[in-house]
Order: structure tokens, then C-alpha cells, then sequence
């Protein structure tokens, strides 16, 4: 299973997804028999990689958010205890 195949929502995946659309529309039956798989497969992989991405944006964004609260609180301990 994937997400919905909506290309504004994975820009990195749009050429595969087109890809993938056409073959289902082209082959309606051949695609239960397998027709369309290499694209479903090479779809998968560009969902993770594109999904390892924004992790890895996210865990440094985190990171820094989480240093900034650290000086935040060293801030008001040190204010709090004048």
C-alpha cells in the first residue's frame, strides 16, 4: 500500500507517479497480473528515500529547538535565582 499519489504533496516521486498512473490506465486488467510492479517497486523506494529526507530535516530542526530551550532555560535559572 502507499499514500495517496498526489504529486504536489511528493515532488521528488512526480516523474514515477506519472509512471505509475499511466500503466494503470494503459493495462486495467495486466495490472493485477503483475504489469505495473517494477513501477510500484521503483514508487516504494522513492517514498522512502524521500521519507528518509524530511527525518532527517525534521531530527535537525529538532535539534536545534532543543538548543535553543536549553539556553532558554539556563537563561531564567540564572535570572530567577538574582
Amino acid at each position: 500500500m502507499h499514500p495517496p499519489l498526489t504529486l504536489h504533496k511528493h515532488p521528488m516521486c512526480a516523474e514515477i507517479i506519472e509512471q505509475f498512473q499511466k500503466c494503470h490506465v494503459e493495462h486495467p486488467i495486466a495490472k493485477f497480473f503483475g504489469e505495473c510492479t517494477d513501477l510500484k517497486i521503483k514508487l516504494d523506494r522513492c517514498f522512502r528515500a524521500e521519507k528518509a529526507l524530511k527525518r532527517k530535516a525534521n531530527f535537525e530542526e529538532s535539534k536545534k529547538l532543543k538548543e535553543q530551550l536549553r539556553i532558554l532555560r539556563k537563561e531564567n535559572a540564572a535570572s530567577s535565582s538574582q
